[in-house]
């Protein structure tokens, strides 16, 4: 079985890691916009080879593991796959991806989002433990075809991952509460502690609590600015179910309540007793 996939990043490379212990993967190609990444990728032996659009196209198993634009573009570029052919998306968002694959290929594709990651991007970051015993949501599923389906669900099963289906459109409004609010929060934090405190003061006294909170800042801005863009009214949502929380602290604090902020601090520690 040839896997081809298109974006050797942390997704695309580390995808090309764990797929080399599943003895059915008799050869991993790549594919990147950027030569960069595909000189790093063969270094690495995330792939075994970088091919061209179509070599990749003949491949009997695609990931996509490049932006959400990115998809619908290649999708729409490959509307002259074999009816054989499974094509795996790894997009973060979903709703507009299922949307825009073109009806000719709507049984190749399945719409995946592996609830995994780093703050790390590019070819260097990849890891071959990145999607062991996390979760990967499949989308829509009933519109894939049964061969792919169960390409798919054998994939993930053997890559260690645990399997959760949702409709897109769901998928889309837990991912702005559980995924891109948490980035946004800490790009904001890092935003307002560098507005206010000089780089000795940060370095001297930021300890774990502010390290934990501000990681996610270093996520690649030009992946997130995309997120953000095709989430935006999920995300929005979010957003201001968080403000309302942020404006209860502060009311609590400004008041003096102390039993009240005990009591809603308290309230929230029952989100560990899920987790």
């Amino acid at each position: 079985m040839v896997v081809g996939i298109v974006g050797l990043g942390l997704m695309g490379g580390s995808m090309g890691l764990a797929l080399r212990s599943l003895p059915q993967v008799s050869r991993i190609v790549g594919h990147d916009h950027n030569p960069h990444h595909c000189n790093e990728a063969i270094k690495l032996h995330l792939v075994d080879d970088i091919v061209s659009w179509e070599e990749l196209k003949r491949s009997d198993i695609i990931f996509l593991a490049i932006p959400v634009e990115g998809i619908i573009k290649a999708l729409n570029n490959m509307t002259d796959v074999s009816p054989l052919c499974t094509i795996i998306d790894l997009g973060s968002t979903k709703a507009k991806i299922v949307d825009s694959i073109p009806k000719k290929i709507r049984k190749n594709v399945v719409a995946a989002h592996p609830m995994t990651g780093t703050e790390k991007f590019g070819p260097s970051a990849a890891l071959a433990n990145l999607y062991r015993d996390k979760i990967v949501v499949l989308c829509d599923l009933e519109e894939s075809g049964e061969l792919q389906r169960a390409t798919a669900k054998t994939i993930f099963r053997e890559l260690g991952m645990k399997i959760v289906t949702m409709d897109a459109h769901e998928h889309d409004r837990h991912a702005a509460y559980i995924s891109h609010l948490p980035h946004a929060i800490s790009y904001a934090l890092a935003n307002a502690v560098m507005a206010q405190e000089d780089a000795e003061n940060i370095l001297i006294l930021a300890a774990g609590g502010f390290r934990d909170m501000s990681r996610l800042a270093k996520s690649s801005p030009l992946m997130w600015e995309e997120i953000f863009k095709q989430n935006r009214s999920n995300l929005l949502a979010a957003m201001d179910h968080f403000e309302e929380e942020l404006r209860v602290c502060r009311k609590l604090i400004n008041d003096a309540d102390w039993k009240g902020l005990y009591n809603w601090m308290e309230e929230a520690q029952k989100l560990h007793d899920i987790l």
